[in-house]
């Protein structure tokens, strides 16, 4: 497996190997000891997979307490994957990174706790799975607004009218959010 560091300290771009032939391809999403190998020692508590159309926007969610650091990957289409960093101790807090998955592609992102979450479906029917290292909890649950010019997430939009669900509407300014010390 290949770690690409992102222009943010903590999330992570991972490329597994990946064995194909005329068949089709083989490669591992998840092998404890290679994790750790890289640094990334992780405990799973919940997977999650969710399936979108072209267009759909989900995020930028958080939990606290109970932040989750999520590893996601697509298995089918594409996706326009964000972490916004929340921790005010951070250099980078408020600073953002983007990096698109696919199926083609087969990376995946390794998005810590303390992070904002969300992403854009960028082709029909893409699936979408994570591992999280803690619950969901809906209690503790909160929405950074996509659009917050604070923030300036280049989401590559053009041409499409996201479709985002009521909750993630009513996502909260940078400024008003319950953020990580």
């Amino acid at each position: 497996m290949r770690v690409v560091a992102t222009a943010i300290s903590g999330p992570l771009i991972l490329e597994p190997r990946v064995f194909g032939d005329d068949r089709g391809f083989f490669m591992e999403t998840w092998k404890e000891s290679a994790f750790r190998k890289a640094g990334l020692a992780m405990r799973w508590v919940q997977d999650n997979h969710s399936r979108s159309q072209k267009g759909v926007l989900r995020g930028l969610h958080f939990q606290n307490p109970g932040a989750q650091g999520k590893l996601v990957r697509v298995t089918h289409g594409a996706v326009f994957d964000v972490a916004v960093d929340l921790r005010v101790s951070s250099p980078n807090f408020g600073k953002w990174v983007g990096v698109e998955l696919s199926a083609e592609n087969k990376r995946m992102f390794w998005v810590p706790e303390g992070f904002a979450h969300g992403f854009l479906t960028l082709e029909d029917d893409t699936d979408f799975l994570y591992k999280c290292t803690a619950p969901y909890s809906p209690e503790a649950e909160y929405t950074l607004a996509w659009d917050d010019p604070d923030v300036g997430v280049e989401w590559p939009v053009e041409g499409l009218d996201p479709i985002i669900s009521e909750k993630d509407a009513r996502g909260l300014p940078l400024a008003d959010l319950a953020v990580y010390s």
